[in-house]
C-alpha cells in the first residue's frame, strides 16, 4: 500500500528525546523556547508562541482579539472541523463565504460581500498548503478595521509574494502527526504584535505571569519540551522535505494532466505550495464517479484521502446551531463532492508516483 500519509521521524529524533528524557526537565522548557525561536524565524515574525495543538492555537488567538457577545467571524465552509469548533469556543458567531475554485481557499471578493457590521474577525484558512490570496485579505481587513487570524494549520512555511503564511495577521498552525511538521500534538500562534504575543504566553500558562501571580483567567495551553524536541530535527530538513513534496507533486501534475474528468491542483503565481495534500477534482464528465474511483485506487494499494466530505457545517450538530450562520456558497458545495487527495509525501517514491500515475489512468480510461 502506498500510503496518503507517513511519519518519518528518524534517528535524530530519538537522540533528542532522549536528551530531554535524560534531562529531567519534560515540561514546557528551553525546548519549547528553541522551537519558538526557530519557527518564527521559518515564519519571518518577531514571535511564535507554541501551545498543545492546533485548535487551541486558533482558540486562544480569538480570545485575546477580546470579542464581544454576537461578534462574527467569517470564515470557509471547506475545512476542518477545528476552524468552527474554535470560533465556537471562543463565544463567536461562525459565517461563510464561498471559495475559490482554483485554490480551494475562501475566495476574497466573496468575502468582501459578506462582511456585515458584526464581523470582527477574518479567518481564511490556507487550506492544503497553499496559501490564500493572503494581500487581499489584509487589504481588507484593514478597510473595514477587522482582526486576521489566519488558519495555517497545513501550510508551514509556504509564501504568498514572499511572506509566510501566518505573517499576515495571527497565525495559527497544527503540529499534529500527519502535518508537514509535525510534535505529534502540538500548534503554534504567530504575530509581530508584541502586545497580542504577551497576553498569550500568559494566557496560555493559566493566566500567570510568575507563578502565583494571576492576571487573568487562563488556561493550561503548554507544549511540553518532549513534543518540542520531536520536532526540532525536522525543522533541520524541512527545505528538503517540501522540495521532495514538490517535486512528487510537479510530476503527478505532468503524469494526470490533461486526463478527462480530473482536475489538477496547480501552484497559483506569487504563492509558493508546500504540498501537504495533493487534492484532485473528479468532475461529473469522469468515466467513474467518485465512490468507485476511491474503491479502485484502494483496491490498486492506492492510498487516499476525502478531505472533506462535507462542507463543515453540514451536520446534525451544527446546522441548527443558533451561533452557526449557513450562506449561500454554491463553489464549495459542487467541490466538496468533487476531492480526493492522493499520496504526495516525502517517502513517496518516483516508483511510486508512476503506479499512482498509472493506476488512476487505467480508471479513467485515458
Amino acid at each position: 500500500m502506498i500510503p496518503i500519509s507517513s511519519v518519518d521521524l528518524g534517528p535524530e529524533v530519538e537522540a533528542e528525546v532522549l536528551k530531554v528524557l535524560r534531562s529531567g526537565m519534560v515540561a514546557q522548557g528551553p525546548v519549547v523556547a528553541e522551537f519558538e525561536r526557530r519557527f518564527a524565524e521559518l515564519t519571518g515574525v518577531r514571535h511564535a508562541v507554541a501551545v498543545n495543538n492546533g485548535t487551541t492555537a486558533l482558540v486562544a488567538a480569538l480570545q485575546v482579539l477580546d470579542l464581544q457577545e454576537g461578534d462574527e467571524v467569517l470564515t470557509t465552509p471547506f475545512t476542518f472541523v477545528a476552524t468552527l469548533n474554535a470560533i465556537l469556543e471562543a463565544g463567536a458567531t461562525a459565517t461563510f463565504a464561498d471559495i475559490a475554485e482554483s485554490d480551494f481557499n475562501l475566495d476574497a471578493a466573496a468575502a468582501a460581500a459578506a462582511v456585515t457590521d458584526r464581523t470582527a474577525v477574518l479567518m481564511p484558512v490556507h487550506l492544503y498548503g497553499q496559501t490564500v490570496d493572503a494581500g487581499a485579505f489584509r487589504e481588507l481587513a484593514d478597510s473595514h478595521d477587522l482582526a486576521l487570524v489566519e488558519d495555517s494549520a497545513q501550510s508551514h512555511g509556504a509564501t504568498f509574494e514572499g511572506r509566510a503564511a501566518g505573517s499576515f495577521g495571527l497565525g495559527c498552525f497544527s503540529f499534529y502527526g500527519t502535518k508537514n511538521l509535525t510534535t505529534g500534538e502540538g500548534g503554534v500562534i504567530t504575530t509581530d504584535d508584541d502586545t497580542l504575543a504577551d497576553r498569550l504566553r500568559v494566557l496560555r500558562n493559566q493566566g500567570m505571569r510568575a507563578r502565583y501571580q494571576y492576571e487573568v483567567a487562563g488556561h493550561n495551553y503548554r507544549l511540553t519540551d518532549l513534543q518540542a524536541a520531536v520536532v526540532l530535527p525536522q525543522l533541520d530538513r524541512y527545505a528538503a522535505t517540501v522540495a521532495r513534496r514538490k517535486a512528487n507533486a510537479a510530476r503527478l501534475t505532468e503524469g494526470l494532466d490533461g486526463v478527462p474528468g480530473l482536475v489538477v491542483p496547480r501552484e497559483l503565481p506569487g504563492r509558493s505550495h508546500v504540498w501537504h495534500q495533493f487534492t484532485v477534482r473528479l468532475t461529473p464528465d469522469a468515466r467513474v464517479d467518485r465512490d468507485e474511483f476511491v474503491a479502485r485506487l484502494t483496491e490498486a494499494g492506492i492510498g487516499n484521502g476525502i478531505y472533506y466530505p462535507r462542507l463543515v457545517f453540514d451536520y446534525d450538530c451544527y446546522r441548527d446551531h443558533p451561533r452557526v450562520r449557513v450562506g449561500d456558497v454554491p463553489v464549495a458545495e459542487r467541490i466538496v463532492r468533487e476531492v480526493v487527495s492522493l499520496p504526495v509525501h516525502p517517502k513517496v517514491s518516483d516508483a511510486d508516483v508512476d503506479t499512482i500515475v498509472s493506476a488512476v489512468r487505467s480508471i479513467l480510461g485515458a
